[in-house]
């Protein structure tokens, strides 16, 4: 009879324990639903910290930054495209942009995903919280980000080009979609911030799609009793379902601000935004 309240008791721990994970990830969805629509983010730069810090309230959490990252680009596969729908109508996505950049940055998400496989779950959060470091002191020390240029009057495509692979291996290898760069990018190119993070989704489209696959294929994290436990591969089914479903409800509510929030303070609160994930990062 003790035996059996105490294998009771444990199980109504899990179950709480579970509870408790998906309640603060649906909560949070929320939140990466508004930053996909307000920076193009897809989710990843909230969803990776959010993974990776709830992860701990889990008993069986192997890998967790590898589990973030990838449940991360399960959930940017939905956001992007819902994000990208959303504004199809709205004159926002530059296409000149869009185009050249959709088949390197592909390219090199596959690439990425597959050199994270084989990097240690430490070296990847640490590397993350560099690349936010960068983003930020970039944005901040060099011209065109807060206040962008006058737009090009011709854009060289070849160059665009030759950044997309590059942008979709860092994008792909971090679980962050490629906003991070693109929008830098757009900006630097007089593009205003609404367009900018507008067109950041589709090109987060095809890193979430390839990192996606890739991430689910992989052996590393997986096997095919892991499909019990939620996972597929390094993804936490659970992480993921909970994350949209806060994620889309907001994606459809906040989408008719974009436009309405001035210039400087929209890129002001997107460098604001990363510093408070680099906070998370590093206190995690």
């Amino acid at each position: 009879m003790a035996n059996l309240r105490m294998c009771a008791s444990g199980e109504i721990a899990t179950v709480h324990r579970v509870l408790h994970y998906a309640l603060i990830l649906l909560a949070f969805g929320a939140l990466t639903g508004v930053t996909t629509v307000l920076f193009g983010f897809g989710g990843g730069f909230v969803t990776v910290p959010v993974v990776y810090a709830a992860s701990t309230l889990r008993a069986d959490a192997i890998d967790p930054m590898h589990v973030a990252v990838a449940s991360s680009a399960a959930v940017m596969v939905v956001n992007s495209l819902s994000a990208t729908i959303a504004f199809r109508k709205s004159g926002r996505l530059r296409a000149e942009y869009i185009r050249p950049l959709i088949g390197p940055v592909a390219a090199g998400a596959g690439l990425g995903a597959v050199a994270a496989g084989h990097v240690d779950d430490g070296a990847v959060r640490i590397l993350f919280v560099l690349y936010l470091v960068v983003t930020i002191l970039d944005s901040l020390l060099r011209q065109g980000f807060l206040t962008p240029p006058e737009p090009r009057e011709h854009l060289d495509r070849h160059g665009v080009r030759a950044v997309g692979i590059g942008i979709g291996a860092v994008a792909s290898f971090l679980g962050v979609g490629g906003s991070v760069m693109t929008v830098p990018m757009m900006r630097r190119g007089g593009v205003p911030m609404a367009d900018a993070a507008a067109s950041a989704n589709p090109l987060s489209l095809p890193v979430a799609v390839v990192a996606t696959a890739v991430y689910a294929a992989s052996s590393g994290h997986s096997t095919a009793s892991d499909l019990s436990a939620g996972r597929v591969g390094a993804i936490d089914l659970l992480a993921v379902c909970a994350l949209l479903a806060g994620s889309l409800p907001a994606i459809a509510l906040s989408r008719r601000i974009v436009g309405a929030i001035p210039d400087r303070i929209h890129a002001a609160a997107y460098i604001a935004l990363l510093g408070v994930v680099t906070a998370v990062m590093i206190a995690a």
